[in-house]
């Protein structure tokens, strides 16, 4: 936050050093951090190298979490296309009818920061109208995409879910730790609610950061995917974290589905020499086929409908499509992820 660094550049002792005591405005530090990210990001590499190059960064273990911070934009400053475009046009208007700020009879400061407020509004708007077409263009849904909105004062923040269950325009930002000494070793700013995507460039990033790949990454259940876990197999990190079973999810599945807990697919008996299954009932359910997801392949088994329908356990097992027969689905996770899984047990 420049306006904190600002802040603490009038009492901090250290930051007071760094500044010669002169106060330094928050506008001043953003422009200069803009218009100098390429530097200042080599400038970090080249610490990173400094520090790794006295056994302070080892890579041996890093550790990578996602955290939301909430953006300096309220929920009520997302607008349509329809007002940011009449709002735009209004902006433009009051910057051609600015005159000379160095004439203003308010002074030439108060005059050059209004001027300078009249032309940030502009740009926001105009930046608000890009991230429309960036925000429309991640949807397949027509009606979707006529109600997106974006907010006028911070254009790039999306509405996020934060801890405590509300939602808030945030951001979602990554960082990446080595734990020989605790240091930073990456860091990276998305406007990704979710963090299952994120982990993958965030190895990525220490390696642009730091010239090798981490020997292990461990990190929390929000970034636990399969996809995650198959690439960072590949790329040879070795990659700690907790993986639900998804018991809980199927659950609430098979509940509103109307399926009594006695009739899912646990209580279904596996013949292996057969790749057959038996229902609680009795009734044998046959292979029907197979789908290859990401990382593993359901195979898909089904119960004749005729017997499902004459079978009285129908309204406990089968509630809504008896006709078609019952079917129980077996996962068969990759080699990788079953590694995975049997060294997180």
């Amino acid at each position: 936050s420049a306006r904190q660094v600002s802040r603490l550049c009038e009492y901090d002792p250290a930051y007071q050093w760094l500044t010669g005591l002169d106060e330094i405005n928050h506008h001043t530090l953003s422009d200069f951090r803009v218009t100098h990210k390429e530097a200042l990001d080599d400038l970090f590499k080249k610490v990173l190298g400094l520090l790794s190059a006295e056994g302070l960064i080892t890579l041996e273990r890093v550790m990578h979490d996602g955290t939301k911070v909430k953006a300096s934009a309220g929920v009520d400053t997302f607008r349509r296309e329809e007002r940011l475009r009449a709002h735009l046009e209004l902006a433009r208007q009051q910057v051609e009818q600015m005159g000379d700020p160095r004439v203003e009879e308010l002074g030439p400061r108060v005059a050059q920061a209004r001027a300078r407020a009249v032309r940030e509004k502009k740009q926001r708007l105009e930046l608000a109208l890009a991230e429309m077409e960036k925000l429309r263009a991640g949807k397949t849904d027509a009606e979707a995409k006529q109600k997106a909105r974006v907010s006028e004062t911070d254009p790039e923040a999306r509405i996020m879910k934060q801890a405590d269950g509300g939602f808030a325009p945030s951001y979602n930002v990554q960082i990446s730790s080595d734990t020989a000494a605790g240091l930073v070793v990456g860091v990276d700013v998305t406007q990704a609610g979710s963090d299952y995507e994120q982990l993958v460039p965030a190895v990525a990033k220490v390696q642009e950061n730091t010239g090798r790949l981490p020997e292990q990454v461990v990190a929390d259940g929000g970034f636990t995917s399969r996809e995650n876990i198959l690439v960072t197999a590949e790329k040879g990190v070795d990659f700690m974290g907790s993986m639900g079973d998804g018991t809980a999810q199927a659950a609430g599945q098979f509940e509103r589905r109307g399926i009594d807990p006695a009739f899912r697919p646990e209580a279904f008996g596996y013949h292996p020499e057969s790749d057959t299954y038996t229902c609680p009932a009795g009734q044998l359910l046959v292979y029907e086929g197979k789908e290859k997801r990401v990382g593993v392949t359901h195979h898909r088994y089904r119960a004749e409908g005729a017997a499902c329908a004459a079978c009285p356990c129908q309204p406990q097992c089968c509630p809504q499509g008896a006709a078609k027969g019952r079917t129980i689905v077996r996962a068969e996770e990759s080699p990788p992820v079953a590694a995975f899984v049997a060294k997180m047990q």
